[in-house]
């Protein structure tokens, strides 16, 4: 049999297969014990352990792009701050820093040092929304990082198994949601100590005191799989701009995508300078959804680790949207950030046309809703809750989009029933919107028709943070372009798309998520496809008239 250092191979794959599984359950306690219904709902969390030299060596199935590509990094930031050898069993840290963590301050991040025969051996770390930490609240209207809400710097949140009572109360007091953000930290620090407790299970197992020789295997096979499909690529240099919404002006998206030898390259001079208001991106999480819009395309089928990341880099100038300093204010910084993996398919479609898809929402059509339901010592103070929602994906070269689907973010739809339980809010309609995919050979995915109001007489707020309303995802060779955006009262009063706004009592909120843009001429679709379009409502009579010619 092959040997590898001691180890043989086969024992080495088994042994990350086991990893990976160990994180899922990781994350998998994470998603059922967390208070948010954006975490226990939708997944909106990550989870993964790492080496010693903080690299990544397997994360959770269950998971965000976002998050996990970006707590990758993170890692690093806690053994610079948190020295191993200061490390002791039952040490917990904790941090939000947007520029060392995931983005924004909503997202917590956990890390825990994993001790096997009083040895640190690994790191357990992870990630999860949070959906009220103080500031002016989870929407882009503010204007420096500041006003965002509570900010924590890299701190002990547990230290030798005893929790730091001081921060759990200055966390407490900072948050319109205290028993949900407490709740929240505690399922954070509790997740990390079963995936500790499973690794050293599976350690003692395959009788292993360390995790080097499984940690290089991992990260070299991964490196080396991701370089040979980046080897069947031509070399070179390809262009592609994008224009979305911004808050107050467009923003311009602008990337050169360089492939060499040793990768793919990733740059974004020529995009925006950083917006005055809460759509800035930190380079952390540009760096997460441009490598994974990459890996979709390049290596697909390769795990995501240190190794496998490491071919891929990005670049933005300090000051530009996509890399945006400190106080730079990012709360919403996903409308911006969850756009690049379209723009980097702008470039790779140059080159690979049949494996990229058209473009399409992208970002997550989140409805960031707050209002007054009681006050009082000892319980939450309103409801604030973010109810996930999705527009369709663009076209995919052989097949139709995706309706009401969350990519690139991957999260789930909240269930109205779970919306209307943790609010006072009423879900009058939820449906798919037709004729919102654009057409084509293949058509774009479609939206979604929402309509909310209050079931207590009462007025709430909507912390808009949608985007794609007047610039809809863009047609290809031939395709159409997906429906835009819309966010209005059902009066008739049109919403902005961004920035706080009040539903009043007697009135319901509207929105109608953008559709996904189509790929090639629509006279070119199969007619029996058309025909299962009108049949089942995607499409209308009248569109698949105007469109395809006839019913057919």
């Amino acid at each position: 049999m092959s040997q590898a250092n001691g180890a043989s191979l086969i024992d080495l794959q088994i042994m990350w297969h086991r990893l990976i599984a160990v994180v899922e359950e990781q994350a998998q306690v994470l998603l059922r014990t967390a208070f948010s219904p954006i975490v226990r709902e939708c997944g909106d969390l990550s989870a993964g352990v790492f080496d010693l030299q903080g690299r990544m060596l397997a994360q959770a199935v269950t998971g965000t792009p976002g998050h996990v590509n970006s707590m990758a990094e993170s890692v690093k930031h806690f053994i610079a701050h948190f020295p191993l050898h200061s490390m002791k069993p039952g040490d917990a840290y904790i941090t939000n820093d947007p520029w060392m963590g995931t983005g924004h301050l909503n997202d917590f991040v956990v890390t825990t040092p994993c001790f096997k025969d009083g040895k640190v051996v690994a790191l357990f770390s992870c990630t999860s929304h949070l959906m009220d930490i103080g500031g002016i609240g989870f929407g882009p209207d503010g204007t420096d990082v500041f006003m965002e809400g509570l900010y924590i710097p890299m701190l002990k949140l547990i230290d030798r198994g005893v929790v730091n009572e001081t921060l759990m109360a200055v966390i407490r007091a900072n948050t319109r949601l205290p028993i949900d953000t407490e709740g929240d930290t505690y399922s954070l620090a509790g997740c990390n100590d079963v995936g500790c407790q499973r690794l050293v299970e599976m350690m003692d197992e395959f009788g292993i005191e360390t995790l080097d020789q499984l940690g290089d295997y991992i990260c070299d096979r991964s490196r080396e799989a991701v370089l040979a499909e980046i080897a069947r690529l031509p070399k070179g240099t390809w262009r592609n701009e994008m224009i979305v919404d911004g808050y107050d002006a467009p923003v311009r998206l602008a990337a050169a995508l360089t492939i060499s030898e040793d990768g793919i390259h990733v740059d974004f001079d020529g995009t925006s300078q950083a917006s005055k208001f809460g759509i800035n991106v930190p380079l952390s999480y540009t760096t997460a959804y441009t490598v994974f819009g990459l890996g979709c395309v390049v290596a697909s089928q390769i795990p995501n680790n240190a190794g496998s990341l490491a071919p891929l880099t990005v670049s933005a100038p300090s000051g530009a949207i996509l890399n945006a300093p400190k106080p730079a204010p990012v709360a919403s910084r996903h409308v911006i950030g969850q756009m690049l993996p379209d723009v980097v398919f702008g470039c790779l479609r140059q080159i690979i046309p049949e494996r990229v898809p058209a473009e399409g929402t992208s970002c997550l059509w989140n409805l960031n809703v707050r209002g007054q339901t009681r006050s009082g010592a000892g319980g939450n103070y309103g409801f604030s809750m973010a109810v996930t929602s999705n527009g369709g994906t663009g076209a995919r070269f052989a097949k139709d989009g995706l309706s009401a689907t969350a990519y690139p973010s991957g999260v789930r739809g909240t269930p109205v029933e779970i919306a209307e339980t943790q609010t006072p809010l009423i879900f009058w309609r939820k449906e798919l919107r037709p004729d919102s995919g654009g057409a084509g050979r293949t058509r774009g995915g479609l939206g979604q028709i929402i309509e909310v109001g209050s079931g207590v007489g009462a007025s709430f707020e909507i912390l808009a943070a949608f985007d794609r309303i007047d610039h809809p995802a863009r047609g290809r060779d031939g395709g159409r372009d997906g429906q835009a955006g819309y966010v209005g009262l059902a009066s008739g009063q049109k919403l902005r798309g961004k920035g706080f706004q009040t539903i009043p009592p007697d009135d319901r909120l509207v929105v109608m998520t953008p559709g996904g843009a189509g790929i090639g001429n629509p006279q070119a679709r199969a007619p029996e496809r058309v025909r299962e379009d009108v049949e089942s409502g995607l499409v209308s009579a009248e569109q698949a008239a105007e469109v395809y010619g006839s019913v057919r």
